[in-house]
């Protein structure tokens, strides 16, 4: 009787696990400051952290700080809404600072001179999947690309300048 109700509860749990799967990929769609869709973002989870793809359009040529921030509001024309940077660990700002780096630092894009970029980012310090570093908290998170270079050393925000664009991260 023992051994026959052990396997109702091994098929039981193995009937659970087949049926939850693990989220392995997110997306953003990317808005200028008029609330205009101009790109969008793929973000998969990769034994290294999440693999962020940027495809976007309309936007001013050169170098752009691109960061993940702390809450998935992207509420037009300054995006303040998303909050600071995403820090579950509570550091500084930037790969070159020694208090760093933010969970969503994730360095610079470039804008080629048509106004297009097409990026892949690593954030290795964050997940899709549940836990303390995950884009999917209660306030959600955001991706948002800065008018400036991010300078990668100073706090809070690497001297990135103004947020140009924002997209909600989303499963």
């Amino acid at each position: 009787m023992k051994s026959l109700l052990w396997a109702f509860v091994g098929s039981l749990l193995l009937t659970c696990a087949v049926g939850v799967q693990a989220q392995t990929a997110a997306h953003a769609d990317i808005v200028d400051s008029k609330g205009r869709k101009i790109g969008s973002a793929r973000l998969e989870q990769t034994s290294n952290g999440v693999r962020i793809t940027l495809t976007a359009s309309q936007l001013p040529p050169g170098i752009h700080g691109f960061h993940i921030h702390a809450v998935g509001k992207c509420d037009a024309p300054d995006f303040k809404t998303a909050g600071p940077h995403f820090n579950p660990d509570n550091k500084k700002h930037g790969s070159k600072n020694p208090e760093g780096p933010h969970a969503g630092d994730l360095g610079n894009i470039e804008v080629a001179t048509d106004g297009t970029v097409h990026a892949t980012a690593l954030a290795p310090n964050v997940t899709i999947a549940e836990g303390p570093h995950s884009l999917f908290h209660a306030d959600g998170t955001a991706l948002v690309i800065h008018a400036q270079a991010d300078d990668l050393m100073t706090d809070p925000s690497g001297n990135s300048g103004a947020r140009i664009a924002c997209g909600v991260i989303q499963k």
